[in-house]
């Protein structure tokens, strides 16, 4: 296989993976706010609920962030923008702590995204 339909291959398998896990990771991270949320209210202890409510709000929106910019990577490198590839290299270091998916995940965004063949695919644009 030539380094060209190699790069090609390899991109869009990469931009399908990160916009697919950041989108579970974007959902989980809603459903974290709305599961403790509501465990918060069903302990009927003000206190209780203040922490749990905090707690889904933090590790919640942590997810939420980080999902985000990585579903706008992930679309970013299907459409081949110079940007993406940046990006991508960010949020693939951040999902290396996501054991073992997310470190899965990073690995194979260094592996692709670091290789001379797609640095200069993304200069010639």
């Amino acid at each position: 296989m030539d380094d060209r339909r190699w790069a090609e291959k390899h991109l869009t398998m990469l931009g399908v993976f990160h916009i697919v896990y950041h989108t579970i990771a974007f959902f989980i991270g809603i459903g974290i706010i709305a599961l403790l949320s509501y465990l918060g209210d069903l302990t009927g202890d003000p206190q209780g609920h203040a922490v749990l409510t905090m707690l889904g709000g933090v590790f919640g929106s942590i997810l939420i962030v980080v999902a985000v910019p990585g579903v706008v990577g992930g679309i970013g490198i299907l459409k081949r923008q110079p940007w993406a590839r940046i990006l991508t290299l960010i949020v693939g270091a951040v999902d290396l702590l996501d054991i073992p998916l997310g470190t899965a995940l990073g690995i194979y965004t260094f592996w692709v995204l670091m290789r001379d063949e797609i640095v200069g695919h993304f200069a010639e644009k």
